[in-house]
């Protein structure tokens, strides 16, 4: 029978060994997590408080009126133009040919002025003859009182004829004045009409401009009955319905671009003291799993913490101060290429890995945007449809034919609807007739 002492040496051989096996393994563990935080572990910054972001686009209406037709709906793809809304334009046509009625009527109205400059110059020409017949007359009646008044002595002459003579003097006196004050009258006329005709031509005139002013108005109320989409997008939350009566500014649906997202992921404070504009980033959806990786950039670091800006921002200066770690949104630009094979949606959530081995950025943008981010050609045709339905109207009243005016039709029929992804208009002929020339 053994005594426990012989029994006792390979137990603690065997325990020494497991120990020296565990260390082992501990310490390659802290090794291997060692050389992987320095080699690749401390150069990356990763968070899952990431978000999906993008332009949500309002569709308001600039007038009041009833809608009368809804061409899009929730979850349609819609073209930058495509008109969306139509609003009853019954009224809008009514101020419409109002307002180009006016605008005829004033044409018309310095086109008399531009023409009776001719009519006072004539008017003067008459009042230069009647002044020259009134003077030529004084002198005759001058020299015949004169003639008279050398025979007076005589006695060839009677009192009679001498104050028959005397009256005529004062006769042709009074004419002479009277002409010559019709013909500065007739001047100051003329003086007056050309002042305000002078140095314009009758398109230029200030009224032929106020009322083509209240035509671009009418015009554009009555455009703005259609509403486009000002980008290419998909519809999203559509509130807006047919009878509806919608007020100026009412939102009626979105409409998000696609492609114009981008990331805004929320980083520790600790995290951002290598994290520069212009790094590389890794990204993850939740949506497609680990199986589809997007790349990206850090386009730019927020200026204040959401704590910052919350509805209720924290009084860190009172007595029950708690020191909570803030977090600093980072805004990720996308590869444009990645979202048309992986649409993503606004709101899905992110996982973010930003690689900050390269400090060689700056945290915040240096110079000014060179050109706008997003821009719209949607409403760019309203004032140039305004602009030559004003030029037809008015070279129809100036007596210029409708194809020498170089103006195409810009009216919308009543109730047609633009061919979609065109901002389209059915002709109307301008109402008032054109008249020649004066």
């Amino acid at each position: 029978m053994s005594s426990p002492a012989i029994n006792r040496g390979p137990r603690k051989a065997e325990r020494r060994r497991m120990l020296l096996i565990a260390g082992s393994a501990v310490l390659l563990a802290g090794l291997a997590y060692w050389g992987y935080w320095t080699l690749f572990s401390r150069y990356h910054e990763r968070t899952d408080d990431a978000y999906v972001q993008g332009n949500i686009v309002q569709i308001t209406p600039q007038v009041t009126g009833i809608v009368l037709s809804v061409n899009a709906d929730d979850t349609d793809f819609v073209k930058a133009g495509q008109p969306l809304v139509t609003l009853d334009r019954a009224d809008a046509d009514v101020a419409l040919e109002q307002a180009q009625a006016v605008l005829a009527q004033t044409v018309r109205e310095v086109r008399t002025l531009y023409v009776s400059n001719a009519t006072w110059a004539a008017n003067i020409a008459q009042r230069e003859a009647e002044v020259d017949r009134a003077g030529t007359e004084l002198a005759r009646a001058q020299d015949d009182l004169a003639r008279r008044m050398t025979l007076a002595d005589s006695g060839a002459v009677s009192g009679e004829e001498m104050n028959h003579a005397q009256s005529a003097v004062t006769n042709a006196r009074g004419a002479l004045a009277g002409a010559e004050a019709a013909l500065a009258s007739a001047r100051q006329s003329l003086a007056t009409n050309q002042a305000l005709t002078e140095g314009t031509p009758v398109e230029r005139h200030p009224s032929v401009e106020r009322a083509a002013a209240k035509v671009r108005e009418a015009y554009l109320a009555y455009a703005r009955t259609t509403l486009p989409s000002p980008v290419s997008g998909y519809v999203a939350k559509r509130t807006v319905q047919v009878g509806q009566r919608v007020a100026a500014g009412a939102p009626l649906m979105s409409i998000i671009p696609l492609d114009q997202l981008w990331v805004d992921a929320n980083f520790k404070e600790v995290q951002l003291r290598r994290m520069r504009i212009g790094q590389p980033v890794r990204l993850m959806a939740d949506a497609y799993g680990s199986a589809v990786e997007y790349h990206g950039i850090v386009a730019g670091l927020g200026v204040g913490t959401g704590a910052a800006f919350a509805l209720l921002p924290a009084q860190n200066a009172t007595g029950n101060w708690i020191k909570i770690v803030q977090r600093l949104p980072v805004r990720i630009a996308l590869d444009p290429k990645e979202l048309v094979a992986h649409p993503l949606r606004v709101g899905l959530s992110m996982e973010i890995d930003v690689d900050v081995a390269s400090d060689a950025g700056t945290t915040l943008a240096t110079a000014p945007r060179t050109a706008a981010p997003y821009t719209t050609t949607a409403f760019a045709h309203d004032a140039e449809e305004a602009d030559a339905l004003v030029r037809k109207t008015i070279a129809a009243n100036l007596g210029v034919s409708r194809e020498s005016s170089g103006a195409a039709p810009v009216r919308r029929a009543p109730g047609a609807v633009p061919t979609p992804g065109a901002r389209t208009h059915a002709a109307v002929p301008v109402k008032v007739p054109p008249v020649p020339p004066l």
